[in-house]
């Protein structure tokens, strides 16, 4: 029979990769646009979305990534980030997600001559969102991923910030848990960045490193090299999987590397839809996802951008589980690998697993 839409988001879930201004509220846009006096496309909240999914819906990159123009200057006071840091908490626990870590980039929101904001502003904003969506009522826990740019040149300057940061929230939510390199990547291998790098893991931050761009698998190498516990997308590791040791389950031909990720149990932030859009994957038949998971690769599933792809944690889950025909074994399989690959303390990771368990 299949999962349902609505079986998916009564669902417990885990999400590891989204991103905080790739999942605006339309509404919400239009509303900060006129306070901050920016101008879009359009001030209708319908027509909004087709703007910002026409990247998606044609398989365009530049396309996809134009329409951030139209977000990030919305976000340049620390009363705007809060608020959307609180719409995101909310909208994803009504989705049914149990745990989550969303990722900024402070450096992209330091205000300007009449709103000056600092890092730590940027940070605290976000924080103080998610603890206010939380004692608000959503039924949701929360930590939170810094990124920083790798075409610019303060990785070290967000590093020193997110170690400020780590562990700490407002009121115990919203913790800052890990350290990423976000950005293009194709020309920006993470070895440009090791001196950010070498800080946040010797400070005890978390390491997560993008790489879905080509050349796909160096970029995976070079991230497990500098020591990431996670790979942001990975989806590229499939061009390894054509020869070495077979993986009967999977129909799957493991190279070294693959092998690697699979020997040290590296999770994967895998995103489906957008690793579809942007052209990683043909498409979601062809995603690595299923045959990844039948592997014993510890796949993920996670959204992105909920905006520009036009997803949402329940949605992705419906699609793969339906798309690779996973059954109920996997699906949960799917969920425990989200929980186990999290940057939450023990006690809440276990708490997450004893959610996904019970359901």
């Amino acid at each position: 029979m299949g999962l349902t839409f609505e079986e998916a988001r009564g669902l417990p879930k885990v999400l590891l990769h989204d991103h905080l201004d790739g999942g605006l509220r339309p509404a919400t846009i239009v509303e900060l646009a006129q306070d901050v006096g920016h101008t879009l496309p359009s001030t209708d909240p319908d027509q909004l979305v087709s703007y910002f999914r026409r990247g998606a819906d044609a398989r365009d990159i530049i396309l996809y990534l134009e329409t951030f123009a139209h977000t990030v200057p919305l976000l340049q006071r620390a009363d705007n980030l809060h608020r959307v840091a609180k719409e995101a908490a909310e909208d994803l626990a009504a989705d049914g997600v149990v745990y989550a870590e969303v990722r900024f980039a402070p450096e992209l929101h330091v205000g300007d001559e009449a709103n000056p904001m600092s890092l730590d502003d940027a940070i605290e904003a976000v924080s103080a969102g998610f603890a206010d969506a939380i004692a608000s009522g959503a039924n949701i826990s929360i930590n939170t991923i810094i990124c920083a740019m790798r075409t610019e040149d303060r990785s070290l300057e967000v590093a020193q910030a997110c170690l400020r940061w780590l562990d700490r929230g407002t009121d115990g939510h919203g913790k800052v848990v890990a350290f990423d390199l976000a950005g293009a990547e194709t020309g920006f291998p993470p070895t440009d960045h090791l001196e950010a790098i070498t800080a946040a893991r010797q400070g005890g931050a978390h390491l997560t490193i993008h790489a879905s761009e080509p050349p796909g698998l160096e970029l995976i190498s070079q991230a497990l090299e500098v020591g990431a516990d996670r790979v942001g997308h990975g989806v590229r590791l499939i061009e390894d999987c054509r020869q070495g040791t077979e993986q009967a389950s999977a129909g799957l031909m493991l190279g070294p590397l693959a092998q690697a990720v699979l020997d040290n149990g590296v999770p994967l932030e895998l995103c489906p839809s957008c690793n579809v859009q942007i052209g990683a994957v043909p498409t979601l038949a062809e995603h690595p996802l299923g045959a990844f998971l039948r592997a014993g690769i510890r796949a993920t599933v996670n959204t992105d951008n909920r905006l520009m792809s036009g997803v949402s944690a329940s949605s992705e889950l419906h699609d793969v589980a339906n798309t690779f025909a996973l059954s109920t074994s996997e699906i949960r399989q799917l969920l425990v690998n989200g929980a186990e690959a999290s940057f939450a303390d023990d006690a809440l990771r276990l708490a997450t697993l004893n959610k996904i368990q019970a359901s």
